[in-house]
């Protein structure tokens, strides 16, 4: 049976499990027990209370963004030049102009290397800290947040801008419900809408009431509840809660917003007011939201990243620069930046050597990553990459590490265990993954 009991909903001490007569009546053993406390402990001791990733889809070239290196052969530096940030002696690229002020709240790690440098593979392995294995899909950090959390809103726990990335399921053995919630649609448009917040010809909440009553009914004949109805079940609860919440589908409204504040993550830019919205939702009370940029993967012209600069707003670069500045302004601003871990990833980077075609290939040896707030210690560099971007130089940071440093800085423990649909009990980080200490503030 698989765990779903968060730590506000189940307190308990020796003296408690006595007097009900044994924590067998409540359905648990002892290693739920002891999990349960320390899953307790650690909420306890979290920096964040939010995360938003920002998922950089196809595999972002670390010598383009956060790891240039502008003494090494052109072939190798590439078409792009670095520039100085407002921390002395780290640099990056040039495009990054507005986040090189803010550096002192970034961190840049540098130096992660993976073996797996395939899209889905890389994919799974940086979003859930374990390799794939064909006996079993991992739960991706924003499902492992959604089925432990405490929430107090009809919002989805798990969101994802403006769609969860292709690669994975998002929830792996977990329950349908902790899948990522997709809005769709395409947030820089004017009118913009989240689907399905609207009722169909016909539907209307009372109908729907009627629907899930008849659902609950249906389910009272069954002793046990197999997979295919939980789903169906979870799907049809948090469709309801959606649409007949008000203040949930004003949520998604990006017109609230004033037309300078619109302007300021970049109107045109897709990543941009897909930032602006994962904003939104992190103020009511969403815990962990992915913006999905997807357009990354640079076999070819890699200069195209930051093309007509001047006159398009929609290059790579400039439009990401343009919007992580502005999310980690807001997020400061209004005091939000202390309890928002804010993560920047794609699957692996780019190869060192640019190729005949101007582009960079697959290259997972050795890549970067950012992350700020929440708890992080900015204005640092963790790990260095060897002069030519090939390998790390020292230390090397492995995908079990990130999520287990996500995971404890969130609160939650990362020898935490949930269980397969068959009882197995699998750890949220894997058992070698360490904490990157010096990252934590």
């Amino acid at each position: 049976m698989t765990n779903q009991y968060s730590p506000a909903e189940f307190r308990i001490n020796r003296r408690h499990a006595i007097r009900v007569g044994g924590l067998s009546v409540l359905g648990l053993g002892l290693s739920d027990y002891f999990s349960l406390q320390r899953l307790q402990a650690s909420a306890n001791q979290a920096k964040a209370k939010s995360c938003i990733l920002i998922w950089l889809e196809g595999g972002p070239s670390h010598l383009e963004m956060f790891d240039p290196k502008p003494d090494a052969p052109i072939e190798v530096r590439g078409p792009m030049e670095s520039i100085a940030t407002s921390i002395t002696g780290i640099r990056i690229n040039e495009c990054m102009q507005q986040t090189s002020q803010l550096m002192e709240d970034l961190a840049i790690i540098r130096s992660v290397t993976s073996p797996l440098g395939e899209h889905n593979f890389g994919t799974h392995y940086l979003m859930t800290g374990y390799k794939p294995t064909p006996a079993l899909e991992y739960p991706y950090i924003g499902s492992v947040i959604a089925q432990t959390s405490q929430q107090d809103t009809v919002l989805p726990p798990n969101i994802a801008i403006p769609r969860f990335t292709n690669n994975i399921s998002g929830n792996g053995f977990l329950p349908s419900a902790a899948q990522p919630f997709s809005i769709g649609g395409n947030p820089q448009r004017q009118d913009f809408k989240v689907r399905d917040l609207d009722f169909y010809n016909g539907l209307n909440i009372p109908r729907i009431d009627r629907r899930r009553k008849i659902v609950a009914a249906f389910d009272q004949f069954t002793a046990q509840r197999d997979l295919s109805s939980n789903a169906n079940d979870s799907d049809l609860e948090r469709a309801f809660n959606l649409l007949s919440s008000e203040q949930a589908k004003a949520a998604f409204n990006l017109s609230e917003e004033s037309a300078e504040t619109r302007n300021r993550y970049g109107m045109g830019d897709p990543v941009g007011q897909s930032c602006l919205l994962a904003r939104r939702l992190i103020q009511r009370g969403v815990p962990f939201v992915t913006v999905n940029n997807a357009g990354w993967d640079t076999h070819a012209n890699i200069d195209n990243l930051k093309k007509r600069y001047a006159t398009d707003r929609n290059a790579k670069l400039p439009s990401f620069d343009r919007a992580l500045a502005a999310l980690i302004t807001d997020l400061k601003q209004s005091g939000m930046l202390a309890e928002t871990l804010v993560v920047v990833m794609g699957e692996f980077g780019r190869t060192p050597k640019v190729n005949p075609n101007g582009g960079r290939d697959h290259w997972p040896r050795v890549f970067s990553i950012a992350m700020a707030g929440g708890g992080i210690r900015g204005g640092q560099v963790y790990g260095t990459s060897n002069p030519l971007g090939e390998f790390p130089k020292d230390h090397p940071v492995t995908p079990a590490d990130i999520t287990s440093t996500i995971f404890t800085l969130l609160g939650i423990d990362p020898s935490y265990e949930l269980h397969t649909i068959d009882g197995r009990p699998v750890r949220v980080a894997p058992d070698h993954a360490n904490v990157i200490r010096p990252l934590i503030g």
